[in-house]
């Protein structure tokens, strides 16, 4: 895993720059965790109790991107890729899920999300989810976070399925 090519963070960049190249790496590390596994094991539920998989955890970011960027910043209103009949979120079931569409789905909210923040007029501009506001700002340092939180999810799946460990 440590050859995967990750996104250099800036380090002297302005603030949109270093965010956004902050996010890109933890999008990396994301796909870095899931590189070179089978379909089986994207799929696996290895900690039980818990129902998390690699692939659940993708489909879970694909959905976090749209959420976030689509919907509450650029005020899209597009609902989520995938449901239960009773409307619940279906991310994380992942059976017969199939990766190639989980990562199309996913990559394809990443790149929007990229183009919505380089084409913002500041980071300062507002998104709304219902009553609430959110900068961009706000927005981009959460995704770091949520990327950041699940990423370490993701490392403890990948060590236990085949050993691997990295940061």
């Amino acid at each position: 895993m440590s050859d995967f090519p990750r996104t250099r963070t800036e380090q002297t960049a302005d603030e949109r720059a270093t965010l956004a190249s902050f996010l890109d790496f933890q999008r990396d590390t994301l796909a870095m965790k899931c590189a070179g596994l089978t379909t089986e094991q994207l799929r696996a539920r290895v900690l039980a109790p818990s129902e998390l998989s690699l692939l659940g955890l993708v489909r879970h970011l694909a959905e976090v991107e749209r959420g976030w960027f689509r919907n509450t910043y650029n005020n899209e209103a597009r609902p989520g890729f995938w449901k239960r009949p009773d409307g619940g979120f279906a991310e994380f079931d992942v059976d017969t899920a199939d990766p190639e569409e989980a990562f199309a789905v996913w990559r394809g909210e990443c790149d929007h999300a990229r183009e919505l923040v380089a084409a913002a007029e500041s980071l300062d501009v507002l998104g709304h989810h219902g009553e609430e506001a959110f900068s961009l700002r706000w927005i981009l340092t959460h995704m770091i976070e949520e990327y950041a939180r699940h990423n370490g999810h993701a490392d403890l799946l990948r060590e236990h399925l085949d050993g691997e460990t990295g940061e």
